[in-house]
């Protein structure tokens, strides 16, 4: 999963307790680590531990998400969770002020490389690491460097090479390409390794990948990695077994876990990923810890997903904290870390989330009532919010508040989105004490039913153009006058551009329905016509949004189109239907 590593401009940080500290230490002492820590994994056979400065120190960590600049203001929660860890995924000129703010803190940072493709399957861009001499150098000469700017600093846990890039580099590649790519990135990783290694000695390195099927190309082609890394959620469990069947000699930490993925769950009715409720993901969390720990002697700790305060599709289902708000799953964490939390005032619980009467599908632009059952185990008074989000309609990660108005008992008058698809809808359940319980629950919006006979469906239609090919085309003007939601007309991309359709005969017309695909039209007008060529204008519109355009007309003619002057987006026009009724 994982999120890419963003370049922030560096910040001047003022000196921390932690380097003051360092300041002060006698200059043999200075010589010697300045003020880093000595990391070793020690040990034998399925019986290492992690050690700083000899001491036995088991990962009990967080990935990191907020931006560098607000590590000060969020270091200091992440400590009272019991962790003392956390992981990222990019190390640059702006890792100081992190590194500085969680030494001060008492946290130490495993710190990463990028390499591409990151991310795993979707994610990152294409290398040849075969033949690409070029950018091998570029991060043999780039890492390194900053191994060398940070290897004395008192915040840095140990180096972690890459994420995700074994998995992912199935998007380029295929059959025995594939596997020599595999071969020659793990190559690589190991080359990497040991110029750190020649650097610093006092850290240990590690790569991580997105699943244990990425270890035998490490046993085979890096040896000189100090411990394995693996991103796992719903499959933690069998990493244990995994790694006792791979014959495996080196320990290894969890760098990404927690509640089940999209693409680790069941699809609900409307064929989205069903994710799981707020406590199912606390539970998700409660489990893998379980897991990681079980693996004694092998299993070093582990870094969580996520301490993240982004507030949008991946933020709502993974983010302890989405827009700062504390969720079941912050609490789940702090307990398994062994934090003190019989003091804490926890989220709402939200145990049921559904809409009222529905048959599967919801009206576009037309009322609906949400009902919520919510309840919040300290007796705060709970209110609430509602959003939608778009993904499985155009891939829009973002979340939309939508008005609503409090019916009372937990019912909540919403307007469904006006354009057709599949929607999330979200349900935030808030104690005015800074925690938030969570629900999501997928509806399928559909075109308004609209009264009357539709004149349009399967008669002859023509346009000014079509897209021939591409996605789900050819996209002829047909495909909009069949009465199917999953077809469409689709135009060149210049303005003007027209979609007609041939009645028959002469006929009256009361209504006009237009369903736009993500290509629609800013100004356009519906005409009619008796002869196809002279045209009567019965409908203008200039603040066309997308969507569903629903209206009463007046018009009689055998012909009737619309008419487009002005896309609303830099593509052509697209119409799902258009539908004349009489």
């Amino acid at each position: 999963m994982s999120p890419t590593p963003t370049r922030t401009r560096r910040i001047a940080a003022p000196l921390t307790a932690g380097l003051l500290a360092a300041a002060a230490l006698s200059l043999p002492a200075q010589q010697a680590h300045a003020a880093g820590s000595v990391v070793r994994v020690t040990g034998s056979q399925g019986n290492w531990q992690l050690t700083v400065d000899g001491s036995p120190y088991q990962v009990k960590g967080l990935t990191w998400g907020p931006a560098v600049a607000d590590a000060g203001r969020y270091m200091p929660d992440v400590r009272s969770m019991g962790v003392n860890t956390v992981r990222t995924w990019g190390t640059d000129a702006s890792s100081k002020a992190l590194f500085d703010s969680a030494a001060a803190n008492g946290i130490k940072v495993v710190a990463g490389f990028w390499l591409q493709p990151g991310g795993g399957p979707g994610s990152g861009g294409c290398v040849n690491y075969l033949t690409d001499t070029a950018y091998k150098n570029q991060m043999l000469d780039e890492f390194p460097r900053w191994v060398q700017e940070y290897k004395d600093h008192p915040g840095v846990l140990m180096w972690n090479v890459g994420n995700e890039s074994v998995l992912g580099l199935q998007n380029c590649y295929s059959g025995d390409e594939l596997e020599r790519q595999r071969n020659a990135y793990t190559t690589f990783v190991n080359d990497i390794t040991r110029k750190i290694h020649g650097i610093d000695p006092n850290h240990p390195v590690t790569s991580t990948d997105a699943w244990v099927g990425a270890w035998p190309y490490y046993k085979r082609n890096a040896p000189d990695l100090d411990l394995y890394a693996v991103n796992a959620y719903n499959a933690v469990c069998d990493i244990k077994s995994a790694w006792e069947q791979g014959g495996y000699t080196k320990p290894y930490i969890v760098t990404e876990s927690g509640p089940a993925g999209e693409w680790e769950v069941p699809d609900d009715a409307n064929g989205v990923p069903q994710e799981p409720t707020d406590q199912a993901k606390a539970a998700g969390y409660t489990k893998a810890w379980g897991c990681v720990t079980g693996h004694r002697g092998v299993a070093l700790g582990a870094t969580m997903f996520h301490y993240g305060t982004e507030y949008d599709f991946g933020g709502i289902w993974f983010n302890l904290l989405p827009a700062g708000q504390k969720r079941l799953s912050y609490y789940a964490v702090k307990r398994a870390y062994g934090a003190d939390t019989s003091r804490d005032n926890t989220p709402p619980v939200v145990s049921s989330l559904s809409v009222e009467g529905d048959a599967g599908k919801v009206q576009a632009g037309r009322d609906l009532t949400l009902a919520v059952g919510a309840s919040d185990p300290d007796g705060d008074a709970i209110s609430y919010e509602v959003l939608d989000n778009s993904k499985y309609v155009d891939g829009g990660g973002q979340l939309t508040p939508r008005p609503h108005t409090d019916l009372g008992g937990g019912r909540l008058r919403v307007t469904a989105p006006d354009r057709p698809g599949v929607w999330k809808i979200y349900v935030k359940a808030t104690d005015g004490r800074g925690n938030v319980g969570v629900e999501t629950r997928s509806i399928r919006v559909v075109p308004p039913v609209a009264d009357g006979t539709n004149l349009a469906l399967n008669k002859p239609a023509t346009a000014s153009s079509y897209q021939t090919g591409g996605g789900d085309c050819p996209c002829t003007a047909a495909g909009a006058v069949d009465g199917k939601n999953d077809t469409r007309w689709a135009s060149d991309w210049s303005d003007p551009q027209w979609l007609r359709v041939d009645l028959g005969t002469r006929s009256t017309f009361r209504h006009v329905q237009l369903v736009w695909e993500t290509s629609y039209a800013r100004a356009y007008t519906i005409q009619t016509s008796d002869d196809g060529q002279s045209w009567r204008t019965v409908r203008e519109v200039t603040d066309g949004n997308g969507g569903v355009d629903d209206f009463d007309v007046s018009g009689t003619g055998r012909y009737v189109r619309v008419n487009g002057t002005a896309r609303g987006t830099g593509w052509g026009y697209s119409l799902y239907e258009f539908g004349v009724y009489g």
